[in-house]
């Protein structure tokens, strides 16, 4: 593995339990690159997340981040040493504020050179709706607020497990859009998702998973759906 990556992996082995999730799993990240994690339900991509933001019951292997190993760290430590993830169901506080949950990113993360501000200009909508209660919004614009709480950590690395689930296609779209400006001002992005197209579409490199292991891994433009979908289903 390149001692230049952003975030490193090697041979990661994670356990839920008795139950091993990764096998042997071997992944760099760059900064200023989007990385795509596709593969289908239990293929292991939300336990790669978790391993990564120190939330697995036991890895073997090791994830590095900026050369420094996050095995033993808390969650807290990992997201104050530069690393946001942006959840599967978004995990709000329903009960506050939109500015509320957004604070939380802000008093989290590193105090780098994303602020309010910053956000607002992605999301105006959220600027607007700052005091509304983040449970009177709808799913695409809970989206926005998660995505949002995230970046005010200002992350070098951020992590995004489905975050298309559920919305219309213009929102997804609005969605990518900002992730790709993130990654334009040098932020290295996971990106996991079911949706291959989507998916595949915004990242400079991907990983396929099946049954916790990569199974087909490359540059997009370098293969076809048609290869892609053989190792998504394990044909």
């Amino acid at each position: 593995m390149a001692s230049s990556a952003l975030l490193s992996i090697e041979n990661l082995s994670v356990f839920h339990g008795q139950f091993q999730a990764i096998h042997d799993l071997n992944l760099e990240v760059a900064a200023g690159e989007i990385v795509s994690i596709i593969g289908a339900n239990g293929a292991g991509k939300s336990s790669l997340l978790k391993a990564i933001m120190g939330r697995a019951d036991r890895i073997e292997g090791a994830i590095r981040f900026e050369g420094a190993d996050l095995a033993g760290r808390s969650t807290a430590a990992i997201v104050g040493g530069g690393v946001a993830l942006v959840p599967e169901g978004r995990r709000l506080f329903p009960s506050l504020t939109v500015e509320e949950n957004l604070n939380i990113g802000w008093e989290v993360g590193t105090r780098g050179d994303v602020g309010f501000e910053d956000v607002y200009g992605y999301f105006p909508m959220l600027r607007e709706r700052r005091r509304q209660k983040a449970r009177e919004l709808s799913g695409g614009q809970q989206q926005m607020v998660a995505l949002a709480r995230a970046l005010l950590a200002s992350p070098r690395l951020l992590l995004c497990d489905e975050i298309s689930l559920g919305l219309a296609p213009t929102i997804i779209n609005d969605l990518y859009e900002i992730i790709a400006k993130i990654r334009d001002r040098g932020v290295g992005i996971v990106v996991v998702e079911q949706d291959i197209a989507r998916s595949l579409a915004v990242a400079n490199h991907f990983y396929c998973l099946l049954e916790g292991r990569i199974n087909l891994s490359g540059r997009p433009q370098d293969t076809t759906r048609e290869i892609v979908a053989k190792h998504y289903f394990g044909v």
